[in-house]
């Protein structure tokens, strides 16, 4: 198939993303904000970025901290996905107001969020201004799993994770694998008789 098309100015419209809770402490104080514009940047070492406004209660956090964790949410917390999306942590404790929970991080100060199946712990290795948005680019230190997601052979295995997309203003949660990475080109095992 193909399409026709019409042109556009520039505009944000890359989709599917995956829309994460990114938790953040500094100074006492600790938050959790919804985050789409996040991914990978490069493979070794482990960067990742989240993209940030300044003006969001939770910059100056992960900016004074040098820290934070990038946590993977499920179907089954999509409100709470929603909700600190569009509530701030000045004025309210989303933590509480979601029923979400904290616990330790191994290698950084902010906490990990106990009902996502997987957290990435991240430090601050540039921050980089680009208008609306300060990317903040970031070492991946750890990741934290939860076991029921290990096959036999400690493979995480993420479609057991129920995890969610976010597209053009609606989540989405993830549908059949149609391949995996390189099933193009993989020549079929001819079978012994």
């Amino acid at each position: 198939m193909t399409y026709n098309k019409e042109h556009w100015k520039g505009s944000v419209i890359t989709s599917p993303l995956p829309p994460t809770l990114v938790s953040c402490a500094h100074d006492g104080k600790v938050n959790v904000l919804t985050v789409a514009w996040t991914g990978i940047l490069c493979t070794r070492p482990p960067v990742t970025y989240i993209s940030v406004r300044p003006e969001r209660y939770s910059y100056e956090m992960i900016k004074q901290s040098g820290e934070f964790v990038i946590n993977l949410p499920t179907k089954d917390i999509i409100r709470a996905v929603d909700y600190c999306g569009v509530k701030t942590g000045a004025k309210t404790d989303k933590f509480a107001e979601c029923g979400l929970h904290t616990e330790d991080a191994v290698k950084v100060s902010a906490p990990l969020i106990a009902e996502c199946p997987v957290s990435i712990e991240c430090k601050v290795r540039e921050i980089v201004p680009l208008g609306s948005h300060d990317m903040f680019i970031a070492d991946i230190v750890g990741i934290d799993s939860a076991q029921e997601l290990l096959d036999e052979s400690g493979k995480l295995c993420l479609e057991k994770a129920g995890l969610i997309a976010y597209a053009h203003g609606g989540y989405f949660e993830l549908g059949k694998q149609l391949g995996s990475f390189g099933y193009s080109v993989r020549k079929n095992k001819k079978r012994r008789r």
